[in-house]
């Protein structure tokens, strides 16, 4: 066919795409949006070379402040990545690996995220896991949804203590549905046993909780899971995946769906992505999961295979009636969380573990002894925990930043009423003169 037929062909279809759509033409497209929000003048810079490309590149990389000591959290934790897990995962053979619907062309893909569903399992203390969630929000979600489904109840109950950033989401994802969505307060910076009491009856589905909260306190969901099922509710339970290497495990405390963000385990800040959701249920429920489940079967020969199991393709288009909006695949992602994982071993994790909650305890002693800094919450902890100050929170983080340390995250930009409130998180990473060092940048600004 002739260039000139490939383009009569594209202005035909152009025509009866904007007949269809009842436009004069392709401007017309953009009428809905107001004028003051429209431009022509895009000002464009001329084009540059390769090697000029690199300089303006690497010229505006080095704006990025890059040696902040970091003591942020809030959901997102600076872990130590070893360098094995970018040498594995930056093999050519992972390169383009998508979503494997050929088995016979895609087993080191498959064995891989059977491998991660394992991981999972165990970590969690749950039956079954899945692979292909986006991040921990979106996770938590899809969690919600499985309720939904499971129960054909509509009512859900969201503990103030889950991530506000996940709250937002989920608000979001649920305005538009026929979904009772209920939000309650913490009490003591804990969820509020007598308030889930109350409010717990014949329609809720779903009890959504996260353990340790937002706030870095660590709570027994043991009591709050069996108040649920009492009245045949599920509870789905957010988790920080490190914690587990001491903390009691969700499948102990009786939860029905674990959720998490996965950036914890060998996936850098980055901006904020791309970071990896994760999920595990119990098996009486692997029917309503959503994403990719990959099993392991034999072959005619007896050889041993992986292939996706129980899902298809085709629940993801079915509009409103769709299992989940879960349409790419996450396998680099989850990949980068096995062989994190199978470095650090059973033993190393529960190590990794105990050396994170070493640090906040001597942190936190060391920040208690600033005077006017007080504990906000008489919880226990892992890593995080939350002090009150005598002054804003955010004033001293911004002020800090000149000294080039990310002091923590203010709890005012959430809570209302909390603006002197600062959440901070140690890892691995922080050694005792930095966390000294901390201490005393702070007693400073105070």
């Amino acid at each position: 066919m002739a260039h000139s037929t490939f383009i009569a062909a594209g202005q035909q279809e152009q025509e009866q795409m904007l007949s269809f759509l009842d436009a004069k033409d392709f401007d017309d497209l953009f009428k809905g949006i107001p004028a003051a929000l429209q431009t022509d003048d895009y000002r464009l810079p001329s084009g540059l070379t390769e090697m000029e490309m690199i300089r303006h590149i690497r010229d505006l990389a080095g704006r990025n402040d890059t040696h902040l000591l970091n003591f942020c959290g809030a959901g997102f934790y600076d872990h130590f990545i070893p360098a094995a897990v970018d040498s594995l995962t930056s093999r050519g053979e992972f390169f383009t690996a998508y979503t494997p619907y050929q088995p016979e062309a895609a087993q080191g893909t498959l064995q891989a995220i059977y491998e991660f569903q394992t991981a999972i399992a165990r970590l969690t203390d749950m039956e079954v896991a899945n692979a292909s969630l986006y991040d921990g929000g979106t996770a938590l979600f899809e969690g919600m949804m499985m309720a939904l489904r499971s129960t054909r109840r509509s009512r859900v109950l969201v503990d103030e203590g889950v991530n506000p950033i996940y709250r937002t989401m989920l608000r979001c994802y649920t305005q538009n549905l026929n979904i009772a969505y209920e939000e309650i307060a913490l009490r003591d910076g804990v969820a509020d046993r007598d308030a889930f009491r109350e409010a717990l009856n014949d329609d809720v589905a779903a009890v959504l909780v996260q353990n340790p909260n937002f706030f870095g306190c660590v709570s027994d969901l043991s009591d709050l899971v069996e108040m649920a099922h009492h009245v045949g509710a599920m509870v789905v339970a957010s988790m920080y995946p490190i914690s587990l290497g001491l903390l009691k495990t969700p499948g102990a405390m009786g939860v029905d769906v674990v959720t998490g963000e996965g950036q914890s385990l060998g996936l850098p800040l980055s901006f904020g992505g791309p970071y990896l959701g994760f999920m595990a249920t119990r098996k009486k429920f692997v029917r309503k999961m959503p994403g990719r489940i990959v099993g392991a079967t034999r072959d005619k020969q007896g050889r041993r295979g992986y292939v996706l199991t129980l899902q298809a393709r085709e629940q993801h288009i079915r509009r409103e009636k769709a299992t989940s909006n879960i349409c790419t695949n996450e396998a680099l992602c989850a990949l980068r969380a096995t062989v994190y994982l199978a470095l650090a071993g059973r033993q190393g994790f529960v190590d990794i573990a105990r050396t994170c909650a070493s640090r906040a305890a001597y942190a936190r002693k060391q920040l208690l002894q600033v005077p006017g800094v007080t504990p906000a919450f008489a919880q226990p902890f892992f890593n995080e925990f939350t002090i009150h100050l005598p002054c804003e929170a955010s004033g001293l983080v911004s002020r800090l930043l000149n000294e080039e340390i990310a002091a923590g995250f203010p709890a005012g930009r959430y809570y209302s009423g909390m603006e002197n409130h600062l959440i901070l998180a140690f890892t691995e990473k922080h050694t005792r003169d930095e966390i000294d060092r901390l201490a005393g940048a702070i007693g400073k600004v105070i």
